[in-house]
């Protein structure tokens, strides 16, 4: 669901007070309880924009750690841990505790320890897709106390897991939907990701004008929307495998990232990518016949 407080609050940061959140946060750890404490520590800023912050700081510092967690001693020992936990205290979240004892998702730990006890049960590695479909349904699992353990590892983790991945798949189609929504208010004329598709293309942003627009003074002749927070690695990311390329092929555009930026990185506007975190309000609509040239045309 979109967050309707964040038009209340702070979304463009200043790169000062993006790097004073990520500081509160590296103590942080990727439970439901500690983004309450982010929220109240920091009221100004929308729930949204605090997780997709806490989100893209998480994913870094899981990178940093994912071999030491995934060595097989390490494995091991969580494993026989959980054992000894479960068995003298059968209806805690023992699995849930050990993941924020030793720093590792929640959701992560279940994969890990799940993929341990099948191998096991079956004397194999066990099939991505069973462990997948366990880990979507823990009542498959043919453990009662693993299972819970799963269970309640998964609805506690906000960055990784089935719920989460699940989450920001619909909050994406979510962002997309209200973007050509707000364009049919608008009257323009556009062509989606989909309908780009059927017609050949096979790496385009969200949306393509056909008729381009004037925002704050800059021509815009497509828009993507990223229903995240745009820091710095993510917007480097962006720009090199996708902004660019859209640039190469259709000309100047606008990024939406909902749930803010770091407002310095809003510098590419006389290069042609300009960065908002809303749509327009101050648009213009530019001649359709001296613009012709941009639209896109069926590839051969």
């Amino acid at each position: 669901m979109i967050d309707t407080a964040a038009n209340q609050s702070k979304m463009r940061l200043s790169r000062a007070e993006y790097k004073e959140i990520v500081r509160w946060i590296e103590q942080l750890r990727p439970t439901r309880q500690c983004m309450k404490m982010l929220k109240e520590r920091f009221p100004n800023h929308s729930q949204s924009t605090l997780l997709s912050i806490f989100s893209l700081e998480y994913q870094k510092r899981t990178k940093r750690t994912f071999s030491r967690h995934h060595a097989p001693d390490a494995i091991e020992s969580h494993y026989q841990r959980y054992l000894s936990e479960a068995k003298a205290h059968p209806t805690a979240p023992v699995l849930l505790e050990l993941a924020i004892e030793v720093d590792l998702s929640p959701a992560l730990m279940a994969r890990i320890i799940l993929d341990r006890f099948l191998q096991g049960l079956e004397g194999g590695m066990p099939s991505k897709t069973v462990l997948n479909s366990m880990l979507k349904e823990p009542s498959l699992i043919p453990d009662q106390i693993l299972a819970n353990n799963i269970y309640q590892c998964t609805i506690n983790d906000c960055c990784y897991g089935p719920l989460v991945d699940c989450i920001k798949h619909a909050i994406g189609q979510e962002h997309e939907v209200l973007l050509r929504d707000k364009l049919k208010e608008r009257n323009l004329s556009f062509l989606d990701e989909n309908q780009l598709r059927t017609m050949g293309y096979d790496k385009t942003p969200d949306i393509i004008l056909e008729v381009p627009i004037a925002v704050e003074g800059h021509i815009v002749h497509w828009i993507e929307s990223k229903a995240s927070f745009g820091d710095d690695h993510s917007h480097r990311t962006y720009l090199n495998e996708q902004f660019w390329s859209y640039w190469n092929r259709f000309g100047p555009g606008l990024v939406i990232y909902w749930y803010g930026f770091i407002g310095e990185l809003d510098c590419q506007r006389d290069r042609g990518i300009l960065l908002k975190d809303c749509f327009p309000t101050d648009i213009v609509t530019l001649c359709h016949a001296a613009q012709q040239d941009r639209l896109p045309q069926e590839p051969e």
